[in-house]
């Protein structure tokens, strides 16, 4: 009984680990809203005015589809605020030779390890959690708004003497849109300039007009076929006619599947794709996007090994390095995961050393550095 008692005891937290995982807390809530900013004002603010510009959706429809990807932004950044951290924590032990006192008092570097581990897995554990239910929950949720918000073709209500743009897939200028008057979904006095064809120009003038998901229809309406040099080459008066737009709504439904699924979705749809066409190009991306779903979350538990020794420096050496490290290893680790990725997908590596490797390398190195610095650094 006094054994079992003994070994449960050593489980329990003690003074030292609740002082490094106080330590670790302290840095690592403000390192996700960090991360999670620059992230969000870069590349999201970036997204939020694409869909404005390019759509026409209205900016509160467009900044609440880009809130709801919050969650897999925060995936993201939760090994970043890990590494930073680690980082910080133990830079600031050596800056002020607590881990010197710690090592002469016989507590090695592996003791000191095993709380950050502790703390690490619990985050990857986590942000599964978070990238296996919440994520495509909101990404669903995200997508939804966006068809909406195009179904809508999100002109002003109430509004006249307006106009808007229509880009194509290249984002040049397809078509200008002209409108007298938009009230009660009703669509008056129409005006469209379409330059989507590069040997002449159309003009389309009707009376009135029907916004649809996919395509405009114009009533009343007359239209002008004019030559690049400005000469009216015909001239067509129709009662009712119909215009195709860019918008795709089978290929916006289509979009980011895989980070609408969770894991054993994602499988069972991959699956299904194989057994209808095994060549599929779209199969290759999928299998590296449902081994991400294991292999992100695991970057938390495996990012901090290599975070313990690049913290630690010579007693002499007084300048913080701990930011500097962490925004270099985050911006090569991600650099390597892209590359990766891009190789995946062209099937030069494949789908699972293609998620992984940037895992492996991580690991690899840490572990080195590690010892080093355990067992050849005194």
């Amino acid at each position: 009984m006094n054994e079992i008692i003994t070994k449960a005891k050593k489980f329990h937290l003690g003074i030292l680990d609740r002082y490094l995982l106080k330590q670790l807390l302290e840095t690592f809530f403000p390192g996700i809203v960090v991360f999670t900013s620059l992230v969000f004002a870069s590349d999201q603010f970036l997204y939020l005015v694409k869909q404005i510009s390019n759509y026409g959706i209205p900016f509160k429809v467009a900044f609440l589809a880009v809130l709801l990807q919050m969650p897999y932004i925060i995936v993201f950044t939760i090994p970043m605020a890990i590494l930073l951290a680690t980082i910080l924590t133990f830079n600031r032990f050596n800056t002020n030779n607590e881990i010197t006192i710690m090592r002469a008092c016989g507590i090695n570097l592996r003791r000191l390890a095993l709380p950050v581990l502790i703390f690490s897995f619990a985050a990857a554990i986590s942000s599964f959690f978070i990238n296996e239910f919440v994520v495509p929950a909101a990404n669903t949720q995200a997508r939804n708004l966006m068809l909406w918000a195009i179904m809508q073709k999100n002109l002003p209500d109430s509004k006249t003497n307006f106009s808007f743009k229509e880009f194509d897939v290249n984002k040049q200028l397809k078509r200008l849109f002209y409108i007298n008057k938009y009230e009660n979904k009703n669509i008056e006095g129409v005006t469209v300039l379409d330059l989507s064809r590069k040997e002449m120009i159309q003009v389309m003038q009707a009376k009135r007009a029907e916004a649809m998901p996919d395509k405009w229809k114009f009533y009343d309406a007359v239209n002008y076929t004019i030559s690049r040099n400005g000469k009216i080459m015909n001239t067509a008066v129709f009662k009712e006619s119909s215009m195709n737009t860019v918008f795709n709504l089978n290929k916006l439904k289509k979009l980011h599947k895989a980070g609408e699924l969770n894991f054993f979705e994602l499988a069972k749809y991959i699956n299904s794709i194989e057994k209808e066409e095994k060549d599929n190009p779209e199969l290759a991306e999928l299998r590296i996007r449902l081994y991400e779903k294991i292999s992100l979350p695991a970057t938390c538990f495996l990012i901090s090994i290599i975070g313990i020794p690049l913290a630690i420096t010579p007693p002499r050496a007084r300048f913080n390095r701990g930011l500097l490290f962490s925004i270099l290893i985050i911006f090569l680790y991600y650099i390597l995961r892209a590359v990766s990725t891009s190789l995946g997908e062209a099937q030069i590596l494949t789908p699972l050393l293609a998620a992984w490797s940037p895992n492996i390398i991580i690991l690899i190195s840490g572990c080195l550095l590690f010892y080093q610095k355990e067992f050849l650094v005194r």
